[in-house]
């Protein structure tokens, strides 16, 4: 059978980094497997639905190449891929339940619901439904929905024994029975639960391999025991483990943690974004930590996923984000950081010669391209500060005469070129007899107010002359 899964997020708000490494996950099991990958639009909570969600769902995916085969923007013969345009399809299922006697009709009203809840909390334990409406006759039934009383359809569950699966991560998985609620498959607005919809679309949509958060663990029994009622095939099932922040705490929408289009808006790479994403809880069979798209998919293996939660650690992307920073062209490297420029900075008097020589002597030195704006601010202000550092090392004896000499030198300069200023910095080692950092750095720090940088030279050509004299005289 041909593998195939699915990425099925609910429009409810941006996507943020865990939920993208889901996405990412899934693309791999599917593409290592020459499958097919899926996107279906879980919406049926139309009350948390947030205007624009999808199209930002279809742009992050395109721009991290992860492309669907299928999908509401891209339709097969498995569609709708949007579960608000399956509302009949779930309803045929969750009547045939009912027929089968897997399922029943509830008319609960809130208030007994609210009661059983509140007897639970005073009793210090988990709320159950309590399986009131499975005692009703057919007759009962009849005419209390003839009576148009409203009603939902709840899944009839064993209640002894326990309920066992194999999952790719974490191993054999065994939840007893007990625990297992009447869950609501269809509510009184004819909406499926995620719990339900979920299941029918997997089998209508042959998916053969469903990959989402640990916090479904305990849940899969109530899907299998679905799969069973209706003699269908299940799938198998990868786990995946949280996505912690540094705060510890699960990353989540609601809380406005970091979407991939923050990333991408501040100047990070997708194909960066991508590679740390992969290795945040998974590893490879070798050391290495630098992967395109294409060799992941070569490679994985959802063996190798890890049980434990992964920290979200912002200098791990940076670091591996920069890699891919240093391979760019210097236009497509302009085109990631002049902006982020533009925005702190007056560069209407800057031309893009100098523009792009700035942006080119920084490229080893920045992980994105917004960080260009801090680490070039020397540029653009008047006054420089020392740290205790800079200072300390300004305080040996050899650096006066050495900031002498190249004043005098840089002075003497009629065409203000790098190759001059680098015939300066020659003529200073030999007239003041220094060399190594005592050459480099009292003038670094002199005229930048750091002790490490891009190439001198460079910098001191882009800063010019009337400023380098200008901090060699205070």
């Amino acid at each position: 059978m041909k593998v195939r899964t699915r990425y099925a997020p609910s429009p409810t708000g941006f996507m943020h980094v865990g939920n993208l490494r889901s996405a990412i996950f899934e693309y791999l099991i599917a593409k290592n497997n020459n499958g097919d990958f899926l996107l279906r639009i879980e919406d049926t909570d139309q009350t948390r639905k947030v205007e624009g969600a999808v199209e930002f769902i279809y742009d992050t995916c395109k721009l991290c190449g992860l492309d669907f085969d299928e999908g509401p923007n891209n339709p097969g013969k498995y569609g709708p891929y949007t579960q608000s345009e399956r509302l009949d399809i779930y309803q045929e299922y969750a009547h045939k339940l009912v027929e089968m006697g897997k399922a029943y009709y509830c008319f609960c009203s809130p208030e007994r619901l609210d009661d059983l809840r509140r007897e639970a909390d005073e009793r210090k334990i988990a709320f159950l439904y309590d399986g009131h409406c499975k005692k009703l006759t057919n007759e009962e039934i009849e005419e209390r929905i003839a009576n148009g009383e409203s009603y939902v359809i709840r899944q009839k569950m064993p209640k002894e024994g326990t309920s066992t699966y194999e999952d790719i991560v974490y191993g054999e998985i065994v939840v007893e029975n007990r625990i297992l609620e009447d869950q609501i498959l269809l509510k009184s607005d004819g909406f499926p639960t995620y719990n339900f919809a979920n299941v029918i679309d997997d089998h209508l949509m042959e998916i053969t391999h469903v990959a989402r958060g640990n916090e479904y663990l305990m849940s899969t029994p109530k899907y299998n025991l679905l799969y069973d009622a209706f003699g269908w095939e299940k799938p198998t099932y990868i786990h995946l483990p949280m996505v912690l922040g540094s705060d510890g705490q699960k990353l989540s929408k609601r809380n406005g943690d970091a979407s991939f289009m923050d990333l991408y808006h501040d100047g990070y790479l997708p194909e960066g974004v991508v590679n740390y994403l992969a290795l945040l809880g998974w590893s490879p069979e070798t050391t290495d930590e630098i992967f395109t798209l294409e060799e992941l998919i070569k490679i994985f293996n959802p063996k190798r996923i890890s049980k434990s939660p992964s920290i979200y650690d912002i200098k791990k992307l940076n670091w591996i984000n920069a890699h891919y920073m240093k391979k760019l062209d210097i236009d497509t490297l302009c085109s990631i950081t002049v902006p982020h420029l533009k925005e702190a900075y007056d560069l209407s008097n800057k031309s893009d010669e100098w523009i792009k020589h700035l942006v080119s002597i920084y490229q080893d030195h920045i992980s994105y391209g917004k960080e260009i704006v801090e680490v070039t601010d020397l540029f653009f202000k008047d006054n420089i500060d020392y740290n205790d550092e800079c200072k300390e090392f300004m305080s040996d004896e050899t650096v006066p005469n050495t900031l002498r000499i190249f004043k005098e030198e840089i002075e003497n300069i009629t065409d203000w070129t790098v190759d001059n200023i680098n015939l300066v910095i020659n003529n200073v080692k030999e007239k003041a007899n220094v060399k190594g950092k005592m050459l480099y750095m009292p003038i670094r720090i002199k005229v930048s107010g750091q002790m490490h940088g891009p190439e001198l030279p460079d910098t001191i050509y882009l800063l010019g002359k009337d400023i380098i004299l200008k901090r060699l005289s205070k």
